[in-house]
Formats: C-alpha cells, structure tokens, sequence
C-alpha cells in the first residue's frame, strides 16, 4: 500500500466516525421541540442590541413590534452609539398601530473587559427587569427577522418542555453565489463543532446556542450570574448556553422555520470577515489547536479529492477507492443542510473547496490575532 492509500484509509474512518459517532450533526431535523400553548402566557421582554443598522432594522425590528403574542411583552432596543440613525429609524417604527410598546436606549461606550454587544444586552436586560417582571427574556440580533409567531413558539417550547434556553439558529442569507458557497457550509460545521443533539441532551457537556434568536428564563441568567459572567465572550451564544446549561438549566437549539437573518453578505471578503473574526477565538488562542485544526480539516475534506484525483490518474486502485468512498460521505452528509437552505444538492461536491476557504479563513484569523487586531466588528477589536 501506498503512503497515498493509508492516508486514504484514515481520512475514510474519520468518515466513518463523523457519520455515526458525532451526533448525528449532519442530520437537519432538530426543528422547535413539542409545544402546546401554555395555560398564562408568560411576561416577555424583547432585547436588541444595535450597532448602525440602519440598513436592516425596518425589516428585523418591524418584525418584532408586529408579534402576535397573547401576553404581555415589550421591546427593548439598545442603540450602542450608532452613527446611521438607527435609534431614529427606531422611534419611527414604533408609532406603527398595533405595535409592541418600544424603548429606545443608549449604554455609552463599554468599559474594558466587556464585548460591545454584550454591554448592551445587559443594558438592555436590566433596563427591561426594571420596566416589568420579565419571566423570559428573547435576546435577537439587530438584523434577524421574525415570522408573526415566532415569539409565541418559542415561549410555547420552552413552557412545554421546561427548558431554560431555547435558541434557533436563524437560516441566514443565500442569494448571492458566495452566499450560497460559504453559508450552508457555516452551518454544517458549527454542529460538527457542536452537535445539536448533544446540546440538547441534559447532562453532557457539550452546550450551544445562536445568538440571533434566544429565549432565556430571566432567573436561570441571574443564577448563572447573569451577561456579566461572559462579558469578554467573543463567541458570546455558546458561553451562555454552557452557563446556562452548567448551572443545571435544560438547552435546546435547532434550525428555525420561521427566523431569517436578513444581513446581506454579497461578496467573499464579507463572508471572510465574518468568519475569520471569532475563528481563532473559537480555539482558545491555542497554537496546537490551529496547528490540529488545519491538519484536520486538510485530512478529513481535502484528502478524499486529491487521492480520488492522484489514484485515477496513477493507477493507484486502492487510494481511488478509498478516498471516492470517503468523498462520498462527506457529500451525502452536506446534502441535507443545502436542502434546507433550498439549494441544489450538486452543490455538496463543492464542499472541499469550500473547506479549504475555512482553512484559510481560520489561519487567516489567527494572523489578525497575533498583529494585535483581534476580533473586529463594527470598529472594534478585541484581544
């Protein structure tokens, strides 16, 4: 046997293994758990952080003032110093007949230590406890929107099943051809990292969220010590449902139905901003967690085209073989996820070319570290 056949063995087996033995990640069926409308409909608080939004937020937030819930609920709009006359746009959209009531606010600059965004979730947070007595709190980004519903499925859930967090991942944008290239491929990786059906079971230490649309029970934020216990979060979803989940509270996260992100990012140099800012925060800052994460993904997404390709030409029979039927499951298993985005299952033959993209997206992050500019969103970095 070849050095290129054994290679090919082992990127097979982690096959193998992804397929049977990693929660069932590429599986797409993890939708809103049971839920039956609850006897009294819970007090809700809305809260949205905003950055210059100007672009998106008649859409996202319109979406939200315009919810049919049949409790009482509020939205709180956390303007954090934006320069596009977000909180104007804001204002506006409020004076709409029928509206949710909506207070607009502003936090001031986040001291050191604390992640814009989550500055002004706990502003916003607290701003709310001190409006009402809010059993829930659904904390959404600034450019996702929600079906009429959505507000009263995610309460219906969490009431139905007890859980602490509920949180859905919003399908996001897929119009333009990059879109469509790096989108699915995003979603299909964050539940290799974190399978949904191991978050969702009680008791192991795996815990995710999507931080564009999550219902949290106010009292299990505070046990757990509340946003300020992850101020520094870069990755801020995934370390408040491990909080959550830690301090004993149940999870949930799944694909929406009914939630959309509606940030548009036409061009690859969006989508690798996107990307490249958390990816390298995503593995600790680690040196050896980069080093494994780069080998991994070349032996688990690269190896099976390559070999496909050196066998065939080669006449190296076993290393064709190996590495097409490894090629195969890796694209059976992304066909689901471009199902659901509504996309063309051929396109699950990208997906080593796309992988590659998020290799170098990942390096890329870690260089943007090691030169000091960190996380950058909306001008600001974080080391």
């Amino acid at each position: 046997m070849t050095a290129l056949t054994w290679i090919s063995l082992v990127s097979l087996l982690a096959w193998l293994w992804l397929l049977l033995g990693q929660g069932f990640f590429w599986r797409t069926d993890q939708r809103l758990p049971e839920r039956r409308p609850p006897r009294s409909w819970p007090e809700v608080a809305v809260v949205v952080p905003a950055r210059d939004e100007a672009e998106v937020l008649e859409s996202s937030l319109g979406s939200l003032l315009a919810q049919k819930y049949p409790g009482r609920a509020r939205v709180v709009l956390v303007d954090d110093n934006s320069t596009d006359g977000t909180g104007d746009i804001a204002r506006r959209l409020a004076e709409a007949e029928g509206s949710l009531p909506l207070t607009v606010t502003t936090p001031g600059e986040p001291p050191a230590g604390w992640t814009g965004k989550l500055w002004a979730l706990r502003h916003g947070v607290e701003l709310a406890e001190r409006q009402g007595t809010p059993v829930y709190l659904l904390l959404t980004d600034a450019d996702i929107a929600h079906g009429p519903d959505s507000l009263a499925d995610l309460v219906s859930a969490a009431e139905t099943s007890g859980l602490a967090m509920v949180s859905q991942m919003a399908r996001l944008r897929t119009s333009t051809r990059w879109e469509k290239l790096i989108v699915p491929a995003f979603v299909y990786f964050f539940a290799q990292l974190y399978p949904f059906r191991w978050s969702n079971r009680p008791g192991t230490r795996t815990a995710a969220a999507a931080g564009g649309c999550s219902l949290v029970r106010a009292d299990a934020l505070e046990r757990a010590g509340g946003v300020a216990a992850i101020r520094g979060a870069v990755i801020d979803d995934v370390s408040l449902a491990r909080l959550i989940k830690r301090d004993g509270g149940r999870t949930w996260l799944g694909l929406a139905e009914a939630v959309d992100s509606i940030r548009p990012y036409p061009e690859l140099g969006q989508l690798w901003r996107m990307v490249s800012r958390s990816a390298y925060a995503q593995l600790q800052h680690s040196v050896l967690l980069l080093a494994g994460t780069v080998l991994g993904l070349a032996l688990v997404y690269l190896v099976p085209p390559v070999a496909t390709v050196i066998g065939a030409a080669t006449a190296d029979w076993p290393a064709l073989a190996l590495g097409g039927a490894a090629w195969l499951l890796m694209t059976a298993t992304f066909v689901p996820m471009l199902r659901y985005y509504r996309l063309t299952p051929a396109g699950a033959l990208l997906l080593p070319f796309t992988a590659s993209l998020y290799l170098l997206m990942t390096v890329d992050s870690a260089v943007q570290h090691w030169r000091g500019r960190g996380a950058a969103w909306k001008g600001r970095t974080y080391g």
